[in-house]
């Protein structure tokens, strides 16, 4: 098990470009004894690349890289595929959203305009990452529901075009996370392994990552599920240590978006979070400096190792 970008938050967001390189996360990954480095890469150029491989093969690990789908001009894109490859990159992850689909739109028209976009994204970029031969995967990140995931990659088709599987985002949009995971082992080019705890609120819910088996998620049962569909895949630990997450499904707003939802998902939502009251009180950042976040990240990785070792049998 290795780690991505986002199990240091306190790192990524004091950078200017608020990304946390790829190469950068590799020697942190070093010093708390990961396997590899899910991270991005703010220098696309070639000189970057070849001493970002040169580390990789120094410390032995794994490298996925982060980036953009394309823009206005796909050779940005293009060029950004062939760095990452330069760079040892085993496979790329995207996203569609940046957000979270029940935040950023007021309305399902809205919704549908952005898909349009995102569509029109993946159709450049299908091509390119076809000629390279470079595994992109797109992220389930609050956006999609998990059929329309699949209809997505059922759409274009290609060996080349996968999932970044997070195990816990789903539950964002009321669906089952197990039955995601299931649902998207075949696609998975690479993970971001996390547990969830939640907390009902009277608009909704909370939704916090916490430590690899202080959560409500079936890790053990995840984690064969993934082997047995992608035994190649890689886990990140994405221990991200912030405040809660507000999920307000039951207000009009998040609902704007959703014609695809009945009751019956509400309820089962809604149920799973009553059956699943939080072990510890959730996590908060709120009043730490930069060096305390810090450091309980490092508490909260060191935690999730022990179990991945432990527990799922993923060695580091």
């Amino acid at each position: 098990m290795g780690l991505s970008a986002d199990s240091f938050q306190s790192i990524r967001f004091s950078s200017p470009h608020r990304l946390l390189e790829v190469d950068r996360l590799m020697v942190l990954a070093a010093s708390v004894g990961a396997a590899g480095a899910h991270g991005g890469m703010t220098q696309i150029d070639f000189e970057w690349a070849k001493q970002t491989r040169k580390l990789k093969e120094e410390l032995d690990m794994y490298v996925e890289i982060q980036t953009f789908l394309p823009r206005e001009d796909a050779s940005v894109f293009e060029h950004a595929v062939e760095v990452a490859k330069e760079a040892g990159a085993s496979s790329l992850r995207v996203v569609c959203l940046l957000g979270r689909r029940y935040e950023m739109f007021d309305s399902y028209a809205a919704w549908q305009d952005a898909v349009a976009g995102f569509h029109r994204q993946i159709q450049t970029a299908v091509p390119i990452v076809e000629k390279y031969k470079m595994r992109l995967g797109i992220e389930n990140h609050k956006d999609w529901r998990v059929d329309q995931q699949l209809a997505l990659l059922e759409r274009y088709s290609s060996e080349y075009v996968g999932v970044t599987l997070d195990t816990g985002n789903n539950l964002s949009v009321l669906d089952d996370p197990m039955e995601a995971v299931e649902k998207l082992a075949p696609y998975t080019f690479n993970v971001h392994l996390k547990d969830m705890a939640v907390q009902e609120t009277p608009t909704g819910f909370l939704l916090s990552e916490v430590p690899l088996g202080e959560g409500l998620l079936d890790l053990e049962r995840m984690v064969d599920v993934i082997r047995q569909a992608r035994p190649e895949v890689h886990f990140s630990l994405e221990m991200i240590t912030r405040d809660p997450l507000e999920v307000p499904c039951v207000t009009d707003k998040y609902w704007a978006t959703f014609t695809d939802v009945n009751g019956l998902a509400l309820s089962r939502a809604l149920a799973r979070v009553r059956a699943n009251p939080p072990r510890n009180p959730l996590p908060t950042i709120k009043g730490l400096s930069t060096e305390q976040r810090y450091q309980l990240e490092l508490e909260y990785i060191g935690r999730s190792i022990d179990y991945a070792r432990d527990r799922l049998g993923l060695s580091v």
